[in-house]
């Protein structure tokens, strides 16, 4: 998790050097009230795992999250960096049998489990539509980008203490997808929307974000959106299936 520090401090050197050159360069800030919905799988040297339900077997609560992005614009070249750490934990007796890394949970054990990941994302938009000199504004692009998923999945039985298991995941995943911008009202309200996904060998992701921005005053934008992020992935033994969902807001400061 210590990533995350080192991974701030290059975000805000990488601001430096563009902005003299950069139309816009800055930082935003995030904070995401998602719902958790979904299921983890985890095998163990041939003996194959339970779908997991991370709310009903497990009883994880929902939670909210904060986000970093830098970001930096030149011409129809966008490049933005962004990362956040997802921790969610519960506590359960559970109904049904489970087998978790090999290990078998059985009916009325007492399990706390934890699911943790640091998340970044690095990401290049090109405009290959520009008309922001018309009107009050918009640009379409085409967006590439590479999110990096690391973590560990954890159950650990309090009715039976010797019977704890963890397992870690790490995947670099490329995605595509665009980006589309619309000033509403020149300088003052504006709306974007951004849609990137990849499928392969039964692997499906796909993250969709949108947002309002209101500019009270120069290099201030303050931000209301909805993001949805769904990961459906086969890391080594852990197979991830879930989404997370809601509202959002975030405050960009522009140099």
């Amino acid at each position: 998790m210590k990533k995350i520090n080192i991974i701030l401090l290059v975000l805000g050197l990488l601001c430096v050097p563009f902005s003299a050159y950069a139309l816009e360069a800055g930082l935003r800030g995030y904070y995401w009230l998602p719902e958790l919905d979904g299921d983890v799988t985890v095998d163990e040297g041939g003996v194959l795992g339970t779908k997991i339900d991370f709310e009903d077997n497990l009883g994880m609560d929902d939670e909210d999250y904060p986000m970093v992005e830098a970001f930096v614009g030149f011409g129809d070249h966008h490049l933005s960096v962004s990362a956040m750490q997802v921790d969610y934990s519960g506590s359960e007796t559970l109904t049904s049998q489970i087998v978790f890394k090999g290990e078998t949970y059985a009916i009325s054990e007492n399990v706390k489990s934890s699911l943790k990941y640091d998340m970044v994302d690095a990401e290049y938009q090109y405009d290959i539509i520009d008309l922001e000199n018309i009107l009050a504004g918009f640009s379409a692009g085409v967006i590439g980008k590479i999110k990096w998923v690391d973590g560990e999945v954890a159950i650990k039985s309090t009715t039976t203490p010797t019977l704890s298991k963890k397992e870690t995941f790490a995947a670099p995943i490329p995605m595509v997808g665009v980006g589309v911008h619309v000033a509403l009202i020149a300088d003052i309200l504006e709306a974007r929307i951004k849609a990137t996904g990849i499928g392969y060998s039964g692997n499906t992701l796909y993250d969709i974000m949108g947002d309002i921005s209101f500019t009270p005053f120069p290099f201030v934008d303050i931000h209301g959106g909805y993001r949805i992020l769904h990961l459906d992935i086969d890391v080594d033994d852990v197979e991830l299936n879930y989404d997370m969902s809601g509202p959002y807001a975030a405050v960009s400061v522009s140099f």
